[in-house]
């Protein structure tokens, strides 16, 4: 009996340990994922967008200066949609990937966006390179490309959750995203670099123009 119930003990010792390895392996894995770093909207109904939705908080406001020195706001493209994206044009790849993807979402839309890069590196992006950078991106003309003093850059940065170049290229890449704003001025579509594809892009800012 004595035998039975140190065996029946151990059994239930066992299984206990066996749940909390369990348990501890799952918060683990959940805490080690990667979060978004703007709240999605939780729904369950099938989403409208291809990229991840959002919860609809106003775009923070910002000024900065285009490739041609003109001083451009996000509040200036009110009633329009607007994609906006962060790069750098030393970057390499991953900057050139993203703006090969916007430009071909530029070539399906009949009624274009108005399209907003911020300088991720306003040290290294001087006017002739950017000037470079957006005629080899074929978004000379439909891109503008903003940039300004490291504090005003760094401000926009920290407005929109950005790692800029300084952070390192492999940390830059991880975080690189693109962010659509619907025409008044909120945030609804974030596409992390892997989900980002021409055909979702202009899927989405379609239905946004369309009023979704």
């Amino acid at each position: 009996m004595h035998g039975r119930r140190r065996a029946l003990t151990l059994t239930l010792a066992i299984a206990t340990a066996l749940a909390v390895a369990l348990a501890v392996a799952l918060l683990v894995g959940a805490g080690g994922a990667r979060t978004a770093r703007r709240e999605a909207v939780s729904t369950g109904a099938a989403p409208r967008f291809d990229g991840a939705p959002l919860a609809g908080a106003r775009a923070p406001d910002f000024a900065l200066s285009d490739e041609r020195g003109r001083r451009v706001s996000l509040s200036e493209y009110r009633g329009r949609v607007v994609v906006l994206t962060f790069l750098y044009t030393t970057c390499g790849a991953p900057c050139v990937l993203i703006a090969q993807q916007i430009r071909g979402a530029l070539d399906e839309l009949r009624e274009k966006p108005a399209v907003l890069i911020v300088s991720a590196d306003p040290a290294a992006d001087t006017p002739p390179r950017v000037a470079r950078f957006l005629a080899r991106m074929s978004l000379s003309g439909r891109a503008e490309y903003l940039t300004g003093p490291l504090a005003s850059v760094r401000a926009v940065w920290s407005a929109y959750g950005v790692k800029p170049a300084s952070a390192g290229r492999a940390s830059f890449a991880e975080y690189a995203s693109v962010l659509l704003i619907d025409a008044r001025g909120r945030e609804r579509v974030l596409f992390e670099s892997e989900q980002l594809t021409p055909e979702a892009l202009s899927h989405d800012v379609a239905s946004l123009q369309a009023g979704g």
